[in-house]
């Protein structure tokens, strides 16, 4: 029998909550004069600590330390904290939250003292994301970036148990974490056997091979577009076969046409028409004899009308119509659509499309007007060509701009080579989207921030690349596009779009309130125990900060986000490697009933050890690292832990560091750990294993001779003696994911075409 979501949580509560908390007292006594704050201190706030797993003897409850600076800046102007916290609750070395204790008769909800230890948690040397009053007759919790004010939580303490639970999951031992961490995950895991959704490991950087899928290459244009093979990769991972994909940001539509092809259900939505229009487009079955000799019927259609002469284009683009009176956005070199266009391009669109819109089989009508929507990208005024004999539209510079030299083509010669792409594409589609597996996609115009057509807990994975502010002003730009296919745009989608600035010069706010929005509708829709990869390439950290305390108020854990390239590493990464990322970052959240909190670490502290771990961790999980790879992993723990602005400081070369400390090897441009040497900070240990033995094979497979398991162990076991050391049945359940065992019993290293963790 599966449990419900209430029974879950009843047998946490009742596995959690300790009965004898503040046994036999008498709550009456808080109205006595004599009842202080030392004795909510010692009678009622200290059982309640030892209830949420803090312990006195192990440096995790701090009472009455004071700061060392005791002035912290908000905004222009600095203030004199006067007071020592009562309490920080720490973990791991790490502050968690801060607790102050009341007298019975203080208001803790709202006021000075509420405000004081507001200050406390956001001190430099704090950092805290949780503060805390109580008073012994009432608990009040805060998060310091709520701009409300109000608590998130507040109770009489007469009533904790029916708030223990939720108590609980916010502040216990168990309820944080210090963000994303480094450990072993065997590489030959069986796909599908006993799938753990909760067990499913973070990919490591997926090599692009965008060209490689017919689907997508040369069968639509857009600005942005996710790569295949990382989106397949991550559904992969993710979900299972039969198991409900979405994407609220739909885009071009990867994410859903991935998921089909993959054999899942798949959910594509997007505020911009034109985004529906392609996918809808592209996965309609169509018998491709048909269709080609639908091509050739448009084209002779088309070349029996077909003007040369000025005057000629003008009868026909008369007779036809074509989009024109439309405004576009400000910055762009013209003031309307027909601008944006020759006479001649005018006419030989309009004529084009007429003759399209005869077509009787509506799959192949779709399939033809996909076809038409990538010739008008390229017969513009904006197209222009590249050094190496291409070219690029307006959407190249994201905005409308003329060419210099306008590059034209003949009209419908484009026709007929996007033509061919899109057979390609639908070629390589056909065995596996059918009408038949049609049934499976939702594809939809609709905004992110409701997603009322889906029911609550009904999606298994979320991939989705939003917008990034002021990046990209997607329906601004897709006005040429929407105009010629006839997609309506509305005042309420430009109101409802999420982007800064744009025609209706939308606020960074406005932004923010959005992607806020729709991150806890995907809350919503998402099972518990499933995953949310949300892909993130914004500059600003302060978006970082968005969706991740976002993500954490809506109920998400966070999981760790995986730096993901898209190409050459530009200068302006090389240039400034602690404020450019070589790429993206894909988060990843986990929407499971107790989430953890992230940590932040407190700028007082010395942060020399996180930069050695972070190396060293890179290094152990690349079997190792190149210094763009230990660049980037830096950001990623600079972002998690809040101090990417003191690591641009203090460690704005990492040159100097990596050569005293570790080993480069040339030839692949890594660092590695100096040959016999132990890691110097707590890395996972099955890593460690891991690392020792790839690097030990390796070292045999250059003298062309295996090893025994005995000499292997005898070789790496001296290097593990960092805390704990392992088993031999440890250092052996890894030896069989990364080795390959010889009929004499002897060990070498796998090939590298026999690591690779996933096969599509």
């Amino acid at each position: 029998m599966v449990k419900n979501n209430q029974d879950n949580m009843k047998e946490f509560h009742d596995t959690v909550y300790p009965g004898n908390l503040w046994q036999d007292f008498d709550f009456n006594t808080l109205n006595s004069d004599e009842f202080k704050e030392d004795s909510v201190r010692e009678i009622l706030i200290l059982p309640l600590l030892y209830s949420l797993g803090y312990q006195n003897n192990s440096n995790s409850i701090i009472r009455n330390q004071g700061l060392s600076d005791s002035y912290i800046k908000t905004g222009s102007t600095k203030r004199k904290i006067t007071l020592i916290p009562d309490y920080i609750l720490r973990i791991d070395q790490a502050n968690a939250w801060v607790l102050e204790a009341k007298n019975p008769k203080e208001n803790i909800t709202s006021g000075e003292y509420v405000q004081q230890t507001y200050y406390y948690a956001v001190h430099y040397e704090i950092r805290a994301k949780y503060f805390a009053l109580c008073n012994g007759r009432e608990f009040a919790l805060f998060r310091t970036d709520n701009s409300d004010n109000l608590p998130i939580l507040a109770f009489s303490l007469d009533q904790i148990e029916q708030y223990w639970t939720r108590l609980y999951t916010l502040l216990s031992v168990d309820s944080f974490q210090t963000g994303k961490k480094s450990s072993y995950v065997p590489i030959t895991a069986p796909k599908y056997v006993n799938f753990d959704y909760m067990a499913r490991p973070l990919l490591p950087e997926i090599t692009v091979r965008k060209q490689a899928a017919k689907r997508y290459f040369g069968c639509n244009s857009y600005f942005t577009r996710q790569s295949w093979d990382i989106v397949r990769a991550y559904i992969l991972n993710f979900s299972q076969p039969g198991d409900t994909v979405l994407d609220p940001f739909g885009g071009s539509g990867i994410t859903a046409i991935e998921a089909l092809m993959l054999e899942r259900k798949a959910i594509h939505l997007d505020l911009n028409p034109l985004c529906i229009f392609m996918v809808d487009a592209l996965v309609a079955p169509v018998d491709v004899a048909q269709f080609n000799l639908s091509v050739e019927a448009v084209t002779e259609q088309f070349n029996k009308e077909r003007p040369e002469s000025d005057e000629e284009c003008q009868k026909i683009a008369q007779k036809y119509g074509y989009p024109s009176g439309i405004t576009l956005p400000r910055g762009s070199d013209v003031e309307t659509i027909e601008q944006l266009f020759s006479l001649k391009q005018r006419a030989h669109l309009a004529l084009l499309k007429a003759k399209i819109q005869k077509v009787e089989n509506i799959n192949i009508r779709k399939s033809l007007f996909l076809a038409f929507y990538n010739t008008v990208s390229v017969c513009n005024l904006t197209f222009h060509k590249t050094p190496k004999g291409g070219g690029n539209h307006f959407g190249y510079y994201y905005r409308y701009r003329l060419a210099h030299t306008p590059f034209t083509k003949d009209i419908i010669n484009v026709f007929q080579s996007k033509a061919s792409k899109i057979v390609n594409g639908k070629k390589e589609m056909a065995l596996t989207i059918t009408n038949r597996s049609l049934s499976n996609l939702i594809c939809r115009k609709n905004s992110a921030v409701k997603l009322d057509l889906l029911s609550k807990e009904s999606v298994d994975y979320i991939y989705t690349d939003p917008p990034y502010g002021k990046k990209i002003a997607y329906l601004d730009l897709s006005i040429i596009w929407n105009a010629w296919l006839d997609l309506p745009v509305t005042e309420e989608d430009y109101l409802a779009e999420a982007i800064v600035g744009g025609e209706h010069e939308k606020t960074k706010q406005d932004y923010n309130q959005m992607i806020a929005a729709s991150i806890s509708e995907m809350y919503r829709v998402l099972k518990f125990d499933r995953w949310l990869s949300f892909v993130f390439a914004h500059k600003d950290p302060e978006f970082w900060h968005l969706i991740v305390e976002t993500a954490e108020k809506s109920g998400f854990e966070y999981a760790g986000a995986v730096a993901q390239k898209n190409g050459q590493t530009s200068f302006k990464k090389r240039q400034n490697p602690f404020t450019v990322l070589s790429g993206q970052l894909i988060i990843n959240f986990k929407k499971v009933r107790n989430p953890r909190a992230i940590m932040k670490a407190n700028l007082g502290m010395d942060i020399s050890e996180i930069v050695m771990e972070t190396i060293e961790g890179i290094i152990a999980q690349e079997d190792g690292a190149t210094l763009e790879q230990i660049n980037d992993e830096l950001i990623l723990r600079g972002l998690e832990l809040g101090f990417l602005d003191l690591l641009k400081k203090e460690y704005s070369d990492l040159t100097p560091i990596l050569e005293q400390t570790f080993e480069y090897e040339p030839k692949s441009k890594k660092f590695f750990i100096v040959k016999d040497r132990k890691f110097t900070t707590r890395i996972d240990l099955k890593l460690r294993v891991k690392y020792y033995l790839v690097s030990f094979l390796r070292r045999l497979e250059i003298q062309n001779r295996p090893a025994s398991f005995d000499e292997i162990v005898l070789n790496i076991l001296p290097l593990l003696k960092n805390g704990i050391t392992p088993d031999n049945q440890t250092i052996l359940s890894v030896l069989e994911d990364i080795g390959v065992r010889t009929t004499d019993g002897q060990w070498s290293l796998k090939k590298s075409g026999q690591l690779d963790m996933f096969v599509s």
